[in-house]
């Protein structure tokens, strides 16, 4: 069992940047690939970023691609999204997820993550 931990969500003005931060308890992040969803009510989970365990391959979606940059540290088992000219359209809880199954050919499906964060939510508003 893998708990993980988000934080560094808030309130933000459109432009404004915020870095989210992924985390386990006990160590054990840095032995999976970890992914980063967001959801707003009334939507499907959206994949926005994905990070290889071993820090080297990353992947982001349409619409995140050229704002936000995902990292890892595994000194202190964390993995990062750094999030960069927010908009209104970005507000939403962001989640991080992890888990065996969770390999780079399917990672924007929701359902291949065995391990889920309770979430952080972004407001972006004047």
């Amino acid at each position: 069992q893998v708990q993980l931990v988000e934080s560094g969500g808030g309130l933000v003005q459109p432009g404004g940047s915020l870095r989210l931060s992924c985390a386990t308890p006990v160590s054990a992040l840095r032995f999976y690939n970890v992914g980063w969803f967001r959801q707003v009510p009334g939507k499907e989970r959206e994949g926005i970023a994905w990070i290889h365990r071993s820090g080297t391959t990353t992947y982001y979606g349409h619409s995140v691609k050229g704002r936000f940059i995902i990292s890892r540290d595994d000194a202190s088992d964390t993995v990062f999204l750094q999030l960069n000219n927010l908009d209104a359209e970005d507000a939403a809880v962001y989640y991080c997820a992890t888990g065996p199954r969770a390999v780079a050919e399917v990672w924007t499906r929701p359902g291949v993550y065995d391990y889920w964060g309770q979430g952080t939510q972004v407001t972006v508003s004047p």
